[in-house]
Parts: C-alpha cells; structure tokens; sequence
C-alpha cells in the first residue's frame, strides 16, 4: 500500500531538536495544515468544526537514522528511549521512537479553526503540535472522546517522568524579542525540558530554532536559564 502525502503542516520548528516529545505536552504550540493541491477540496472537511481534537497521522520524514546516514537503517525489535536515560533496551512497539519498520507518527492535536479563504484554502489551524515545519500529513481522523479516552489506562513507563519540569530563567529584555504570541508556546518548550534525559553537565550550551529565533539556554538542576535569543 503507498501511502499519499495529502497536506504537510507549517510550524516554528525548522528540526527536532526542542520539538516535545509527545503532542499536547505543550498546549500552545500551533501549527497550520497546508493541503496538497489534489485534496484542497472544502467537500472534504465538512462537518470537521464540530470536533475539538483531531488524530493526526504522518511521517517521520526526518528520523533520527535516516538524518545521520542518509538512508533508512534495518529496523531494530529495541530501541533506547531518551526518558529512560539512553541506556536501557525496551521493545520498540513500547515505544513511539522514530525508529521502526514504517515510520509513522500519530499526534492528538487541538483544532483551532478551518480557514476555508485565502491563499492554499481550505486550511486548518492546530495547536498542541509536536511536528517539524513541512512534515508530510497521511491523514486526519476526528477525535472521539466516548471512544479514545481512557482516563484508567496505564502509562507504562512513559508515565515515570511526567512532571519532571523544569523552572525557566528567562530575562525580560531577551523574551521581549520574541513575538508576543509565541512567548508562551516558548516557555512551555523549555519547561517541558527539550534535552535528552542522559545529559546532565551544568555547563554546556544547548540551542534550537524557534519561530525564525535561535534560543540558546544552559540548564543547572532544575532550571532552565536563557542565555541568549539571535534572530535567524
């Protein structure tokens, strides 16, 4: 079966270094689905307001294996995921790593609104989003809370680390170079703390793209503290 690209959504996110680690995790994060010509057809979307949330199914176009070699690497049965340290082996069907024998991703994500004028219409806004800019969109799927919600289910080991947030140090004269309505989708991205869990010196420099920015930011036991923000 080929699967078809029908849309690719457009975010702040220009790699995946700070995107969170699962959707939702950071409420304020947007997105904007930009169909392909063949299905910008508004038939199709009728009816989709009346959802709050939307089941997102895409590509890993840009997994970890692929990024580093430039060709798929032979599927694993485990992987190594980051909230476990880096160390530990764990099936890769326990997991949603990037790193698996089809690489699609499934995301839960808000629906803001449709857009059914302007330039590419019909469009969709999102938020909640844990995509890269320009990843390939294989379908949408509305959200059915009488069926998808399952507040007894167990979390496995995912669940472990939940809150490990961190405090976030951000001084005023550097947030205010950030555009007012992505400062808070910002601070929720440091807060979730955007690094792999296996690193831990005080002293390094992390840095990721945001919104046409450069957030530079060490982190020292809990907190987050924001060095500096460059204009890219």
């Amino acid at each position: 079966m080929e699967l078809k690209t029908i849309a690719k959504i457009h975010t702040d996110f220009p790699a995946k270094f700070g995107l969170p680690r699962q959707s939702g995790i950071v409420g304020e994060l947007s997105g904007t689905i930009v169909f392909e010509p063949e299905y910008r057809n508004p038939e199709a979307l009728r009816g989709l307001e009346g959802y709050s949330h939307l089941w997102i199914i895409w590509g890993f176009s840009e997994n970890f294996a692929s990024a580093k070699s430039g060709k798929d690497h032979p599927w694993s049965p485990t992987v190594r995921p980051p909230r476990l340290g880096g160390n530990k082996r764990v099936g890769v069907f326990s997991t949603r790593s990037p790193n698996r024998p089809n690489k699609i991703g499934l995301s839960c994500v808000r629906l803001v609104d449709v857009l059914y004028d302007g330039e590419n219409a019909p469009v969709i806004r999102v938020a909640g989003i844990d995509m890269m800019d320009g990843t390939p969109i294989y379908d949408i799927k509305p959200y059915l809370p009488y069926v998808d919600s399952h507040p007894e289910a167990a979390g496995g080991f995912a669940a472990e680390h939940v809150d490990d947030n961190l405090d976030v140090e951000f001084p005023e004269e550097l947030l205010k170079r950030i555009p007012e309505d992505k400062r808070d989708a910002l601070l929720g991205v440091l807060k979730q703390d955007p690094r792999p869990s296996y690193h831990s010196d005080e002293t390094r420099e992390y840095g990721f793209e945001f919104a046409g920015f450069e957030i530079k930011f060490t982190v020292s036991g809990t907190t987050a503290n924001v060095h500096d923000v460059v204009k890219r």
